[in-house]
């Protein structure tokens, strides 16, 4: 073997051809494009298991509005009074601490940084509360929106 072969076959050995970067390349866009839809719309997908958290009927404002019933004797009138003493002497005896630890900022915003909307008694369930989100789209009434009732 002579010097110059030996030369050749080092210099080689030290990098990747062209066709080697290309292929990778290759293999990682074909990943991507078989990865990135099933990805696309998670996002979505978790700020509504998140609204549902919220709302359904064990859900964190849920159980917060029940305990208040349950120490003041009736539901809020809204849902600040989750988080506010009342004025309401009577009211204000009865109530131990916050229901819930809101952020001032958001309050009581779903996902979507719209508000949940509360009533109570509910239109839907009369004896209690309705407390939904408005959902993806923010239209009341439609589809999406993600409620404490059951759709019948």
């Amino acid at each position: 073997m002579t010097r110059n072969t030996k030369a050749r076959r080092t210099r080689k050995a030290k990098g990747f051809t062209l066709l080697e970067i290309l292929l990778v390349v290759g293999l990682l866009a074909l990943l991507a494009a078989f990865a990135l839809p099933a990805l696309i719309g998670q996002g979505e997908k978790a700020k509504i298991k998140l609204a549902e958290a919220a709302v359904k009927s064990n859900g964190t404002i849920s159980s917060a509005i029940k305990n208040y019933k349950f120490d003041i004797g009736r539901y809020p009138d809204t849902l600040q009074d989750l988080v506010e003493k009342p004025n309401d002497d009577e009211i204000a005896d009865k109530w131990t601490a916050a229901y819930l630890d809101v952020d001032p900022k958001t309050g009581f915003q779903d996902p979507w940084g719209k508000d949940y909307v509360y009533q109570a008694p509910g239109d839907h369930n009369e004896d209690t509360f309705d407390l939904y989100s408005l959902g993806p789209n923010g239209i009341d009434g439609d589809e999406d929106d993600i409620t404490n009732w059951a759709d019948s």
